[in-house]
């Protein structure tokens, strides 16, 4: 992108922050609960699109591929304009200690309400409400995998909800890793259902999730994809045969192709990027195919328990007639 360019972004980010700020009153004093020392971190934990900048938890628009040649330290001064520019938007920094707020009625298990987002995090912010609600709950499902759902509209109560509604260790204090499951499934399903352990580690890292660093949601993310998820059975991760240097790769587990449609993986990277499933053409052939295929063993499935059913009811009637 041409430098002057750059410069008229940057300065229209300036003016609509500044808007901001004039509109979302900060309290004076933030409940302590719910400010992190770090909120940086929590904030870069965030995954987001491959194109997109770390700092840029809040959009995650669907971006195209630079084509044009760009100097390494005119990107990295970019990026690191992005993550200020994102840090100091008031309506962000309540995004965050709204996740935070989120997180631990999660390890809690306490019941979330309106009243309670707006009187421990909110606060003066309450106009801004619905928007901090929504970039929220974004960052909840791409981050964590979970869906945050209203299930009582007239006391205005929330409840958090695993996407995939599998069911992990119940002593288990942190969020769950859905969303990094659903993260190497898609570029799984995208490699055409075999994925090799560097093409996966190159789109996680794309997302700020490193094999050997310690991630903030996360914790340790290849302990969780080579061991963890691999236990649960919803990854398989085995060696390529007669590799020299050994070298490994991924495949759907058993409990992921009985679980977890396809379309429902690319719906989640869909939403990523900010765009539509249809616009991955030929992943969403694929994915309606097998939405096809599990409808037909479902109609099966019904069937043979409607005529097992069936021929039980007739033996117990004959058993009846006889005894009579």
């Amino acid at each position: 992108m041409p430098r002057g360019q750059k410069s008229k972004l940057r300065a229209r980010e300036k003016r609509r922050q500044a808007r901001a700020q004039n509109t979302v009153e900060e309290p004076a004093s933030p409940d302590p609960s719910y400010e992190d020392p770090d909120q940086a971190s929590l904030a870069a934990g965030m995954p987001t699109p491959p194109n997109k900048p770390q700092g840029a938890h809040c959009t995650f628009s669907h971006t195209h591929e630079n084509t044009g040649a760009q100097n390494q330290d005119e990107k990295s001064s970019d990026d690191s304009d992005d993550i200020e520019n994102w840090s100091k938007d008031p309506i962000n920094h309540k995004v965050v200690l709204l996740v935070q707020f989120l997180m631990e009625k999660y390890h809690k298990k306490e019941v979330i309400t309106r009243a309670d987002m707006l009187k421990c995090v909110i606060k003066t912010s309450k106009n801004h409400f619905t928007e901090i609600l929504k970039r929220a709950t974004e960052h909840m499902e791409l981050a964590f995998g979970v869906d945050l759902k209203e299930v009582d509209p007239i006391r205005h109560c929330y409840a958090l909800f695993n996407k995939l509604e599998h069911t992990y260790d119940g002593k288990e204090e942190k969020m769950p890793n859905t969303g990094l499951l659903m993260m190497v499934l898609g570029v799984i399903f995208k490699k055409d259902n075999c994925a090799s352990e560097k093409e996966v580690w190159e789109v996680l890292n794309m997302m700020g999730v490193y094999a050997h660093k310690k991630h903030f949601i996360y914790g340790e993310p290849k302990k969780v994809i080579t061991e963890d998820l691999v236990r649960l059975k919803y990854l398989e991760y085995r060696k390529v045969p007669n590799s020299n240097p050994p070298s490994f790769e991924f495949t759907w587990g058993s409990r992921a192709q009985a679980e977890i449609s396809k379309m429902k993986i690319l719906e989640f990277w869909a939403k990523i990027h900010d765009t539509t499933p249809e616009a991955f053409e030929s992943l969403y052939e694929k994915a309606v195919k097998d939405e096809e295929e599990r409808a037909q063993a479902r109609a099966a499935a019904r069937a043979r328990t409607a005529a097992m059913s069936s021929s039980h009811l007739k033996a117990i009637t004959s058993s009846s007639s006889h005894a009579k």
